[in-house]
């Protein structure tokens, strides 16, 4: 980092292969842990499968999950490894995520987004546990299709790459609100404009839960639309919060002589320098 707070491209290179080379080491040891508990995992995974089975036989259609192939059955040990390293450590690639964006922020925003590294997790797997919630339902729409006297089939690898796509989807959906936040942070959006936008916005949100959900049940889809437009209003009184005080903030520095500012200047200066000294 340059005494200005500039970095080069070749060094922003460097950065990045560094963060990549992190999130690709703790994925690979989440990896090699979850595979000891894959018979916990994979109990779990099939959980939902297995409600939605029981109220199908109640109703009189048969299904039954089965696995084809010769090495199937290893692949599927390894993605569902994989989805369990992803899910549990997503607040530490979250983080070296955000960690790679904020050389490129002010002092002043660098300190306001560091909520981004406590929310982001949290949100995430809350979106995935919707997913996991929501899924039993879904599949029992979907294969409550099945006509009589036929018996429906379920290949397990096509079923869990169903639920990875779900549980991704539901994940990444709850993070684009904390997305619009850290928008407004940077003085980009403001909440007056997400106010003006609100109908779209939600109506945006349902349309885009339709066509992001895997599966074709409405059930799914509101279950993923509701909380997306609850995150979404909560962004916009956060960002109302943060215009007001910038406000307040932008009148109380217009109010200062020369003098003054420029002695805040200087403030702010040395805050700059502390916080790349820190970096350091």
């Amino acid at each position: 980092m340059g005494p200005e707070g500039q970095m080069a491209l070749a060094d922003h290179l460097r950065e990045l292969r560094a963060r990549m080379l992190i999130i690709a080491t703790t994925l690979v040891v989440g990896i090699v842990v979850a595979w000891f508990f894959y018979e916990q995992t994979f109990g779990l995974l099939l959980h939902p499968y297995e409600a939605a089975r029981e109220t199908l036989e109640a109703r009189g259609v048969e299904t039954q999950p089965v696995i084809s192939g010769v090495a199937t059955s290893l692949l599927l040990q390894l993605k569902i490894s994989a989805l369990a390293a992803v899910i549990v450590t997503c607040p530490i690639w979250l983080y070296q995520i955000w960690a790679f964006i904020v050389p490129g922020l002010h002092p002043h925003e660098r300190r306001s987004t560091k909520m981004f590294a406590v929310i982001a997790g949290p949100l995430f797997v809350a979106g995935v546990g919707v997913a996991y919630y929501v899924l039993p339902k879904g599949m029992e729409v979907l294969i409550g299709f099945t006509p009589a006297d036929i018996q429906s089939l379920i290949e397990f690898d096509k079923y869990l790459s169903f639920l990875i796509r779900m549980m991704l989807v539901f994940g990444v959906a709850f993070e684009i609100p904390l997305f619009v936040v850290m928008l407004n942070l940077a003085g980009i959006v403001s909440g007056r404009t997400l106010g003006a936008y609100r109908p779209w916005i939600v109506l945006g949100t349902f349309v885009f839960a339709a066509v992001a959900t895997p599966s074709t049940d409405p059930f799914s889809m509101i279950f993923l639309a509701v909380p997306m437009s609850v995150l979404f209003l909560l962004s916009e009184l956060v960002a109302r919060g943060v215009d007001r005080r910038r406000a307040r903030s932008g009148g109380r520095l217009a109010m200062l002589d020369d003098d003054e500012r420029s002695e805040l200047d200087d403030e702010v200066e040395d805050v700059r320098r502390s916080d790349l000294d820190e970096d350091d």
